[in-house]
C-alpha cells in the first residue's frame, strides 16, 4: 500500500507554554537541534513517502508559512489552510473545524498528525490497516500506562471503546499516538461553518463504535513543553 495519503498538520498552536523560549511563535516554529521543528517534521513525512501536506495554521502564522513557503525545498506539496481567514466573523473553527474546512483542499481519505508531536513509524501497516478495517476512522494509540501523560483511552482488539480526557478510568492505558487517518464519512454531522473540538468527532465515533485502532510500540515526543523539547533534542542528538 503505498503511503501517498495527504497529510494535514495541525499547527495553529500558540505555544504558550514555550513563550520563554519560543517568544510567542507557533510552536512548529520551536528551535529543535538548530532548526525550526516544522522543518524535522516535513522532512521525516517525505521519508514516509508523503507527497502532499497541508498546515493548519492559526494566530501569527507568517514566520511559519514564510519559512515553509510551498514546500519544495522539503520534497513536498505544501498549501496552508487558515483557522479564521475572516470568514465567519472571524470565529475560530476549533481542532475539527479547521480539520474539516483544511480537508476539503485534498479530499478523502487524509492521515493527520500534530504540528508538535515526532513520530517515529511506519506509515504503511497503518494505511493498510484503516482500508482492511473499513471505517471511517483510525487512530495510533499507544499503551502509556501514565507515563509520559495521562492514559486516556480503552481499546479492545482494533476498536476504540472509551475516551475521557478529564477523568480517564483506571482501564484506560493507552494515548493518542498523534497519527490519525480519516474519511470524510467522519464528519458527515457537522458542517463546515461549525465551530467544534476534534474530540468530539472522536467520542461520536466511540459511541457508534467506528473508530479503529493501531497499536504502537515506539514512544512519542512533543515539544509543547520545555521538558518534551529537551527529550526529543536528546533522543535526535543520539542518532547523529
Amino acid at each position: 500500500m503505498s503511503n501517498e495519503l495527504p497529510v494535514l498538520i495541525l499547527a495553529g498552536g500558540l505555544g504558550t507554554r514555550l513563550n520563554s523560549i519560543n517568544s510567542g511563535l507557533p510552536k512548529s516554529m520551536v528551535a529543535v537541534c538548530g532548526q525550526p521543528f516544522i522543518a524535522h517534521q516535513l522532512l521525516l513525512l517525505k521519508e514516509q513517502g508523503v507527497r502532499q501536506v497541508v498546515l493548519c495554521v492559526g494566530h501569527n502564522a507568517q514566520p511559519l508559512t514564510d519559512f515553509v513557503g510551498d514546500g519544495s525545498r522539503f520534497g513536498l506539496a505544501v498549501e496552508f489552510s487558515y483557522d479564521s481567514d475572516g470568514e465567519n466573523g472571524g470565529k475560530l473553527l476549533g481542532t475539527g473545524g479547521a480539520l474539516l474546512k483544511a480537508s476539503k483542499l485534498v479530499g478523502s481519505p487524509f492521515a493527520m498528525v500534530y504540528g508538535d508531536s515526532w513520530l517515529e513509524v511506519d506509515f504503511s501497516p497503518i494505511i493498510q490497516s484503516y482500508f482492511r478495517l473499513g471505517k471511517p476512522a483510525l487512530i495510533t494509540v499507544y499503551r502509556n500506562e501514565n507515563r509520559f501523560i495521562p492514559s486516556n483511552l480503552k481499546i479492545e482488539g482494533e476498536l476504540v471503546t472509551a475516551y475521557n480526557k478529564d477523568s480517564p478510568s483506571a482501564d484506560m492505558v493507552h494515548v493518542d499516538f498523534g497519527l490519525s487517518i480519516f474519511s470524510s464519512e467522519a464528519f458527515s454531522s457537522f458542517s463546515e461553518q461549525q465551530a467544534f473540538d476534534l474530540s468530539l468527532v472522536v467520542q461520536r465515533l466511540i459511541a457508534a463504535r467506528q473508530l479503529a485502532c493501531y497499536e504502537v510500540k515506539q514512544r512519542f515526543y512533543e515539544v509543547g513543553t520545555p521538558q518534551g523539547l529537551k527529550e526529543l533534542e536528546e533522543h535526535l542528538l543520539k542518532q547523529h
